[in-house]
This record gives structure tokens, sequence and C-alpha cells, in this order.
């Protein structure tokens, strides 16, 4: 059963204007399935996974081409970077638009090459696993609209929203959004999520760094995992695996490289110099997370001690994949300072700061809302503020800001 993408007509407007396109994203998202939906019958197909054609990639990169011309779509791209220099000589002589689909899982691996080689004829597309929307009620292949928090007199601009029941949303939390645990909902999550992690660990991990001590490793994601949500304290993270400072760092980067985590910096502004400086933790997955923090149920998770983290994470990521599936990348900050007044997440756009915050309450209340006004502190203008949370509906709390159902995000 295919699930339509709702990046599918972004990308294919992408491919009448650029000669390469390169999909991103942590394994078992969909990029290949997805782009082999949307190649037609010329397309050639090629996955560096298969150790021949990686070796031939590598050991003789223009022989490659002439066996997989254009257009061609090449998988995990990243084993071969003796590629990239090919395809750049490749293009110029022939600027097709679309002639190339490339496809990676490590991100830092393969952006030096791709900047270095393909700078100016490659457009960088980063796909998630599924948004709330796309296994809803939505249309099939429906576009995203990138969040930005609405007036309260644009949000029935917004397509309607899936019923915000919380069973169904921390159900959803609980299960995450990678798209074959929603093609077989019979199938066993934590088994899947198991042979999942054994997978990364075995490829991506050891492809990416010397880690030597992959029990270690686990130790540290599932640590990781912990603290999604939450400032990041290197120190502390660092001791409760029994590492240095410098290998909790690194193993980090592996996980940013590898598509498991993001990093929310904090706010800067010459204004001010009270700003905390860490950034903040969020797993891309809240179904991995959550199977790593071992919350056997949707329910215990729900009622438990990451419920609100687990949950603004959902929001964070519901967010990214608002604007990552329309080609577009956010400006995202949090704010916090030292007088403790913070607000969740802050979208910078067009000189303008708009302020979100994620609350697991039903009930809309005005103080949810009331740290909004430090933005008035800061050169750029406050746009309308928004409140993610569990109500059934949109509410507005003041004159700026509304409450905003969660499933309406995406």
């Amino acid at each position: 059963m295919y699930f339509h993408r709702s990046m599918e007509s972004a990308w294919l407007q992408a491919a009448e204007h650029f000669p390469v396109l390169l999909l991103t994203g942590p394994r078992q998202v969909g990029k290949t399935t997805m782009l082999r939906q949307l190649c037609g019958a010329d397309r050639s197909y090629v996955t560096l996974d298969d150790m021949t054609a990686r070796g031939l990639a590598r050991r003789d990169p223009a022989l490659f081409l002439q066996q997989y011309p254009p257009p061609v779509q090449i998988d995990e791209v990243q084993y071969a970077p003796e590629l990239l220099p090919y395809l750049k000589m490749l293009v110029d002589e022939d600027r097709r638009p679309g002639a190339v689909w490339l496809t990676g899982s490590q991100q830092f691996q393969m952006m030096k090459g791709i900047t270095e080689s393909l700078a100016g004829r490659v457009a960088v597309v980063n796909l998630l696993g599924f948004s709330y929307r796309e296994v809803s009620s939505a249309p099939a292949g429906a576009a995203p609209i990138p969040f930005v928090p609405p007036a309260a007199s644009s949000l029935a601009d917004r397509a309607p929203a899936p019923d915000c029941d919380v069973n169904e949303v921390y159900r959803r939390i609980w299960r995450g959004g990678l798209p074959v645990l929603h093609a077989d909902p019979g199938m066993d999550r934590d088994l899947f999520f198991s042979s999942y992690l054994q997978t990364y660990l075995q490829r991506d991990v050891r492809d990416l760094t010397q880690v030597g001590d992959l029990d270690a490793f686990t130790r540290f994601l599932r640590a990781c995992a912990a603290r999604t949500g939450q400032l990041l304290n290197y120190a502390d993270l660092a001791r409760d695996v029994d590492l240095s400072l410098g290998t909790a760092k690194n193993w980090l980067s592996i996980l940013q490289a590898s598509c498991q985590v993001f990093l929310l910096n904090p706010y800067h502004s010459n204004v001010t110099k009270r700003l905390v400086k860490t950034p903040k933790l969020y797993f891309l997955d809240t179904g991995l997370c959550a199977h790593l923090t071992g919350w056997a149920s949707p329910q215990s998770l729900a009622n438990g001690a990451m419920a609100g983290a687990i949950f603004e994470t959902h929001v964070v990521t519901e967010i990214l994949k608002s604007w990552w599936f329309s080609l577009k990348t956010p400006t995202l900050y949090y704010y916090r300072d030292k007088d403790g007044k913070e607000i969740d997440l802050l979208l910078a756009q067009d000189d303008t700061l708009y302020p979100v915050e994620m609350k697991r309450g039903a009930t809309p209340r005005p103080e949810w809302c009331r740290h909004f006004s430090v933005l008035d502190r800061f050169p750029e203008r406050r746009g309308p503020g928004a409140v993610v949370c569990l109500a059934p509906r949109a509410t507005a709390l003041d004159r700026s800001s509304v409450a905003v159902p969660v499933t309406a995000v995406g």
C-alpha cells in the first residue's frame, strides 16, 4: 500500500528547474519509495547498497554513469563520493532539468562533497516520516502549508484539521511516523524498532565514525531520547553515560548526521545579553524516542513523566515537516532568559518573530501566552502567536494569539 507524500508536487516542480535533486533523511522514511512512485518509465535506477554497483561507482565513476545514464535515480549516494565530480561534469555538459535524482541517509558525509562539487546545480530536500496530516483524512498527496502562527481571522484559510483526540494523538506519537508501521498496522512495533536500531548501529554509525563500543553508543542514544524537548547539557549527558565530553559531542554529531535528532538554538539579539546559550534537543521520530525510553503503550506514555516533553517534540517535528515538505527551510529558535521567561519556539520570518508555545491541555487559557510580550523589546516586529494544544478547535486567546489544535499544525 502506497501513501502519497505531501512533498510530491513540490519535488516535481523542483525537478523542472534543477539538474540534480538530492533527497536526504533517516533510513526507512520512504525516500526511495516516493521517488520510484514519481519517476517515469525512462528513468533508470540503481542503489549503492548493491556492493557491485558501489564498487563500480567508486572504482570507475565515468563507466558507472555510462552504464546508468540520465535520467537516473541513484540511492545512497554517500557510499560513493567519487561520483560527485563526474556528476558535475555531466550536468555542466547537459543541464537538462531533473536529470539526476539522488538519495542519501547521512547528511554531513554527503554535504561536504555536494557543496564542493554540485553547488548551484543541486536542490537539497529533507524527508522525514509521515506527518499527522499525511496519514489522516487529508486528501492524498495534499500539499502542506508551512506553519506560521495565524491571526485569528486567517485560521480558516488552513485545511480542516482531523479530530484532536488525546488518545489518538498519543497513539500516533507512540507509533511514530515511519511508513512501514503505517503500511502494516499489525506489525510488532517494538520488534520493528529493535531491528531498526540494529541496522542503524551496524550501518550508519560505523560508516560515519569509528565507534568501538556499540553498547555504549546505544546507552548514549537512550540517554539522548530521555532528554528530548529539554536543554542539552553536554557535561551531564557525558557523565550519565560515562563518556568524555569530547566523545559525547562527537556522538551527538553522529545522531545529527544520520538525521535522528534536531538541535534548536536559542534566540540571540544585541538588545540583551541575558539569554541562555544552550541548544534544545529533539528526536525526529517520536516512535523511536518512545521505544528507546521504554514506554510500553500510548496510555503509559500519555500519563508518564515524558508526556509533556514528547508532546513538544511531536509539535516541533510537525512544524519542521510542514516546511521541509514544502521544500522550504524555517528559521527556528527558542527563547529563555535568566528571569525564567521562556517561549518554546520562535519562528523568524521577514524581520518578524512569531512565538509558539506547546501545551498538553485541552482547555485554552490566556496565561499560556503571557511571555509573548517579552519579544516587544527586540528590534524585530512581534507577529501573531500560537499555543499548540489539544483543544478541539482554534480559539482566540487575546488580540494577537490563538490556541491551535495540534492536528492543524502539519
